[in-house]
């Protein structure tokens, strides 16, 4: 494609990157607060770890969200961490434009993930999908995905 197409299917916007260390909590306690971003609205929860004061391993843990969102973000980071602060940046946030499919196998439905742009296709499959027919068949992942494939041929 020409120049004029590099950016099809793109969407751009401004995010928030709220970020807080912690080296007080246990890990099943960060991934409760993960969970609560998560489905407070946050577009991605990452911790990245890191050394704390007194020489003391702690977690750098960050959530990326709309500004609108900002409120809800801090009131669950105070309310589900022991942080006392948390820093912002605000940042631009590319991406691909996403649609999704469902493929109706004997087994069960699989949704495919599609992203498109910058001159780009990417398509996957969802991973709980794959991994209920897995499961219920006794069977492996990539067995699972054969299957799949098999029935997109």
């Amino acid at each position: 494609m020409g120049d004029n197409h590099w950016k099809t299917g793109m969407e751009s916007a401004s995010v928030l990157e709220l970020k807080c260390n912690l080296d007080d909590m246990t890990p099943e306690a960060v991934g409760f607060a993960m969970e609560r971003l998560l489905e407070g609205g946050a577009l991605d929860v990452y911790t990245i770890p890191c050394g704390m004061k007194k020489s003391r391993p702690g977690v750098l843990l960050c959530a990326v969200c709309r500004e609108e969102d900002r409120e809800e973000m801090l009131r669950l980071l105070f309310r589900h961490t022991t942080t006392l602060g948390v820093r912002e940046a605000v940042m631009d946030r590319y991406s691909l434009d996403r649609s999704f499919r469902t493929v109706e196998l004997p087994d069960g439905p699989v949704r495919i993930k599609t992203a498109e742009g910058y001159d780009t296709r990417k398509e996957k499959a969802e991973f709980d999908d794959l991994a209920k027919i897995a499961r219920d068949r006794g069977i492996s992942l990539r067995e699972a995905a054969e299957i799949l494939r098999r029935a997109l041929e």
